[in-house]
Protein backbone atom coordinates (compact mmCIF):
# COMPACT_ATOMS: atom_id res chain seq x y z
CA UNK A 1 0.00 0.00 0.00
CA UNK A 2 1.50 3.31 -1.26
CA UNK A 3 0.24 6.50 1.14
CA UNK A 4 1.26 9.30 -1.70
CA UNK A 5 1.87 8.71 -5.34
CA UNK A 6 3.42 11.45 -8.02
CA UNK A 7 2.71 10.54 -11.46
CA UNK A 8 4.58 12.18 -14.21
CA UNK A 9 3.49 11.96 -17.92
CA UNK A 10 4.77 12.88 -21.57
CA UNK A 11 7.91 14.48 -20.32
CA UNK A 12 9.06 14.67 -23.47
CA UNK A 13 12.43 14.45 -23.44
CA UNK A 14 12.37 18.18 -21.68
CA UNK A 15 15.34 18.50 -18.73
CA UNK A 16 14.51 21.69 -17.44
CA UNK A 17 10.37 21.15 -16.79
CA UNK A 18 11.59 17.16 -15.34
CA UNK A 19 14.06 19.01 -12.95
CA UNK A 20 11.30 21.69 -12.11
CA UNK A 21 8.96 18.26 -11.43
CA UNK A 22 11.42 16.61 -9.21
CA UNK A 23 12.40 19.45 -6.82
CA UNK A 24 8.56 19.88 -5.85
CA UNK A 25 8.92 18.60 -1.87
CA UNK A 26 6.18 16.54 -2.20
CA UNK A 27 7.58 14.72 -5.50
CA UNK A 28 10.28 14.47 -3.48
CA UNK A 29 8.80 12.82 -0.64
CA UNK A 30 6.37 10.42 -2.33
CA UNK A 31 6.31 6.95 -1.84
CA UNK A 32 6.80 6.39 -5.53
CA UNK A 33 6.82 7.92 -8.47
CA UNK A 34 5.24 6.83 -11.50
CA UNK A 35 6.19 7.22 -15.53
CA UNK A 36 3.41 6.78 -17.61
CA UNK A 37 4.87 6.74 -21.04
CA UNK A 38 6.37 9.37 -23.54
CA UNK A 39 9.45 9.69 -21.51
CA UNK A 40 12.01 10.59 -23.82
CA UNK A 41 10.97 11.29 -27.00
CA UNK A 42 12.25 15.11 -27.42
CA UNK A 43 14.89 17.17 -27.68
CA UNK A 44 17.23 16.41 -24.34
CA UNK A 45 16.42 12.19 -24.66
CA UNK A 46 19.42 10.52 -22.97
CA UNK A 47 19.73 13.35 -19.87
CA UNK A 48 16.41 13.00 -19.13
CA UNK A 49 16.44 9.14 -19.09
CA UNK A 50 19.80 9.03 -16.81
CA UNK A 51 17.99 11.36 -14.31
CA UNK A 52 15.38 9.09 -13.79
CA UNK A 53 17.38 6.25 -13.71
CA UNK A 54 19.17 7.39 -11.24
CA UNK A 55 16.56 7.90 -8.64
CA UNK A 56 16.83 3.85 -9.08
CA UNK A 57 13.86 1.90 -7.43
CA UNK A 58 11.44 5.22 -6.13
CA UNK A 59 10.61 5.25 -10.06
CA UNK A 60 8.32 2.98 -11.77
CA UNK A 61 7.64 2.89 -15.59
CA UNK A 62 5.35 2.37 -18.04
CA UNK A 63 6.04 3.00 -21.38
CA UNK A 64 3.95 4.57 -24.24
CA UNK A 65 3.77 4.76 -28.09
CA UNK A 66 6.90 7.63 -28.63
CA UNK A 67 9.02 5.68 -26.03
CA UNK A 68 8.30 2.41 -28.39
CA UNK A 69 9.15 4.47 -32.06
CA UNK A 70 11.98 5.51 -30.28
CA UNK A 71 12.35 1.35 -30.21
CA UNK A 72 11.60 1.15 -33.41
CA UNK A 73 13.39 4.59 -35.26
CA UNK A 74 16.70 2.64 -33.66
CA UNK A 75 16.23 -0.19 -35.57
CA UNK A 76 15.30 1.14 -38.53
CA UNK A 77 11.55 2.36 -38.84
CA UNK A 78 11.11 5.74 -39.43
CA UNK A 79 9.10 7.47 -36.65
CA UNK A 80 6.53 10.37 -37.49
CA UNK A 81 8.01 13.17 -36.15
CA UNK A 82 11.78 13.87 -36.83
CA UNK A 83 12.33 15.25 -33.29
CA UNK A 84 11.76 11.10 -31.96
CA UNK A 85 14.17 10.23 -35.09
CA UNK A 86 16.96 12.41 -33.81
CA UNK A 87 16.29 11.26 -30.36
CA UNK A 88 16.69 7.46 -31.14
CA UNK A 89 19.80 8.23 -32.75
CA UNK A 90 21.09 10.45 -29.15
CA UNK A 91 20.72 6.90 -26.92
CA UNK A 92 23.02 4.57 -25.64
CA UNK A 93 22.15 1.34 -26.28
CA UNK A 94 21.57 0.42 -22.66
CA UNK A 95 18.94 3.36 -22.82
CA UNK A 96 17.00 1.80 -25.79
CA UNK A 97 17.42 -1.51 -24.15
CA UNK A 98 15.01 0.06 -21.15
CA UNK A 99 12.56 1.59 -23.26
CA UNK A 100 12.00 -1.93 -24.93
CA UNK A 101 11.32 -3.59 -21.91
CA UNK A 102 9.29 -0.94 -20.56
CA UNK A 103 5.48 -2.88 -19.12
CA UNK A 104 2.63 -1.20 -21.00
CA UNK A 105 0.79 -0.95 -17.74
CA UNK A 106 1.45 -1.50 -13.59
CA UNK A 107 -0.93 -1.65 -11.05
CA UNK A 108 -0.53 0.10 -7.60
CA UNK A 109 -2.02 -0.22 -4.20
CA UNK A 110 -2.79 3.29 -3.09
CA UNK A 111 -4.19 4.74 0.05
CA UNK A 112 -7.89 5.69 -0.51
CA UNK A 113 -7.68 4.95 -4.23
CA UNK A 114 -7.74 0.97 -4.23
CA UNK A 115 -6.15 -1.17 -6.97
CA UNK A 116 -4.76 1.86 -9.51
CA UNK A 117 -3.93 0.62 -12.99
CA UNK A 118 -1.33 3.14 -14.96
CA UNK A 119 -1.32 2.52 -18.29
CA UNK A 120 0.01 5.31 -21.83
CA UNK A 121 -3.28 5.95 -23.40
CA UNK A 122 -5.77 3.12 -22.59
CA UNK A 123 -4.85 -0.33 -20.77
CA UNK A 124 -4.92 -2.26 -23.79
CA UNK A 125 -3.48 0.15 -26.26
CA UNK A 126 -1.00 2.89 -26.41
CA UNK A 127 -1.59 5.20 -29.06
CA UNK A 128 -5.56 5.40 -28.64
CA UNK A 129 -7.44 8.11 -27.20
CA UNK A 130 -10.04 9.08 -24.73
CA UNK A 131 -10.73 12.41 -23.80
CA UNK A 132 -12.46 13.77 -20.05
CA UNK A 133 -15.75 14.24 -22.74
CA UNK A 134 -15.36 11.04 -24.39
CA UNK A 135 -18.81 9.22 -24.06
CA UNK A 136 -19.36 6.27 -21.76
CA UNK A 137 -19.60 4.03 -24.07
CA UNK A 138 -16.08 4.63 -25.48
CA UNK A 139 -15.00 4.27 -22.32
CA UNK A 140 -16.60 0.76 -21.68
CA UNK A 141 -15.18 -0.06 -25.15
CA UNK A 142 -11.37 0.53 -23.72
CA UNK A 143 -11.78 -0.59 -20.17
CA UNK A 144 -13.25 -3.98 -21.66
CA UNK A 145 -11.14 -7.31 -19.83
CA UNK A 146 -10.23 -4.82 -16.89
CA UNK A 147 -10.40 -6.80 -13.41
CA UNK A 148 -13.47 -5.38 -11.81
CA UNK A 149 -11.24 -4.99 -8.64
CA UNK A 150 -9.38 -2.04 -10.30
CA UNK A 151 -10.85 0.95 -9.17
CA UNK A 152 -8.56 3.87 -10.43
CA UNK A 153 -7.38 4.07 -13.51
CA UNK A 154 -4.06 6.64 -14.42
CA UNK A 155 -3.74 7.34 -18.20
CA UNK A 156 -1.87 9.78 -19.98
CA UNK A 157 -1.24 10.76 -23.65
CA UNK A 158 -3.42 13.45 -24.91
CA UNK A 159 -1.54 16.01 -22.32
CA UNK A 160 -4.00 17.57 -21.15
CA UNK A 161 -4.85 17.00 -17.35
CA UNK A 162 -8.46 16.12 -15.85
CA UNK A 163 -10.55 13.81 -13.77
CA UNK A 164 -13.89 11.91 -13.59
CA UNK A 165 -15.83 9.41 -12.99
CA UNK A 166 -16.43 6.41 -15.70
CA UNK A 167 -18.95 3.57 -14.13
CA UNK A 168 -17.76 4.43 -10.84
CA UNK A 169 -14.10 3.79 -11.83
CA UNK A 170 -12.21 7.07 -10.88
CA UNK A 171 -9.50 8.23 -14.10
CA UNK A 172 -7.13 10.27 -13.87
CA UNK A 173 -4.97 11.92 -16.52
CA UNK A 174 -2.18 14.40 -14.85
CA UNK A 175 -1.14 15.99 -17.74
CA UNK A 176 2.00 16.34 -19.39
CA UNK A 177 5.30 17.21 -18.11
CA UNK A 178 7.25 18.84 -21.14
CA UNK A 179 4.54 19.23 -23.81
CA UNK A 180 1.60 21.05 -22.05
CA UNK A 181 -1.97 21.67 -23.88
CA UNK A 182 -3.60 24.61 -22.41
CA UNK A 183 -1.43 26.57 -19.92
CA UNK A 184 2.53 26.93 -19.87
CA UNK A 185 4.59 24.62 -16.55
CA UNK A 186 4.23 21.16 -15.97
CA UNK A 187 1.57 19.38 -15.11
CA UNK A 188 1.22 16.57 -13.31
CA UNK A 189 -0.45 14.56 -10.47
CA UNK A 190 -0.30 13.72 -6.17
CA UNK A 191 -2.61 10.27 -5.79
CA UNK A 192 -3.44 9.23 -2.15
CA UNK A 193 -5.30 9.44 -0.08
CA UNK A 194 -7.31 11.38 -2.75
CA UNK A 195 -6.32 13.17 -6.43
CA UNK A 196 -4.43 16.57 -6.43
CA UNK A 197 -4.21 18.12 -10.53
CA UNK A 198 -1.16 19.76 -9.82
CA UNK A 199 1.21 22.55 -12.30
CA UNK A 200 4.50 23.26 -11.59
CA UNK A 201 5.74 26.50 -13.00
CA UNK A 202 9.07 27.50 -14.02
CA UNK A 203 11.10 30.05 -15.91
CA UNK A 204 9.89 29.29 -19.33
CA UNK A 205 12.62 31.36 -20.78
CA UNK A 206 15.27 30.37 -19.58
CA UNK A 207 13.98 26.70 -19.90
CA UNK A 208 13.96 27.54 -23.74
CA UNK A 209 16.79 28.87 -23.83
CA UNK A 210 18.64 26.10 -21.97
CA UNK A 211 16.96 23.63 -24.66
CA UNK A 212 18.02 25.50 -27.55
CA UNK A 213 21.47 25.63 -26.35
CA UNK A 214 21.75 22.51 -24.39
CA UNK A 215 20.34 19.94 -27.53
CA UNK A 216 22.18 19.14 -30.66
CA UNK A 217 18.10 18.47 -32.52
CA UNK A 218 18.51 20.92 -35.43
CA UNK A 219 14.84 22.21 -34.48
CA UNK A 220 15.72 22.75 -30.67
CA UNK A 221 14.65 26.23 -30.32
CA UNK A 222 11.41 26.02 -32.33
CA UNK A 223 10.70 22.76 -30.58
CA UNK A 224 10.86 24.41 -27.23
CA UNK A 225 8.90 28.02 -28.00
CA UNK A 226 6.26 25.53 -29.68
CA UNK A 227 6.07 23.21 -26.45
CA UNK A 228 7.42 24.88 -23.43
CA UNK A 229 5.14 28.12 -24.25
CA UNK A 230 1.77 25.91 -24.91
CA UNK A 231 1.22 27.45 -28.00
CA UNK A 232 -1.45 24.73 -28.46
CA UNK A 233 -4.37 25.35 -26.39
CA UNK A 234 -7.04 22.90 -25.47
CA UNK A 235 -9.24 23.53 -27.13
CA UNK A 236 -6.73 23.22 -30.25
CA UNK A 237 -6.07 19.53 -28.98
CA UNK A 238 -9.89 18.12 -28.59
CA UNK A 239 -10.23 19.64 -32.39
CA UNK A 240 -7.79 17.52 -33.26
CA UNK A 241 -8.16 14.59 -31.00
CA UNK A 242 -11.77 14.20 -30.80
CA UNK A 243 -12.54 12.30 -33.82
CA UNK A 244 -9.73 9.70 -32.74
CA UNK A 245 -12.26 8.82 -30.17
CA UNK A 246 -14.86 7.67 -32.31
CA UNK A 247 -17.10 10.36 -31.86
Amino acid sequence: MMNRVAVLSDIHGVLPALEAVLAEPDVAAADLIVLTGDIAAGPQPAEVLDVLADLGDRVSWVGGNADRELVEARSGRQAALPVSNWAAGQLRDDQVARLAALPATVTVEIDGLGPTLFCHATPRDDEEVVLVDSRMARWAEVFGGLPAEVSTVVCGHTHMPFTRLVDRRLVVNPGSVGMPYGGVGAWWALLGPGVQLRRTAFDVDAACARVATESTFPDAAAWADEYLRSQHSDADALVVFGPRDGR
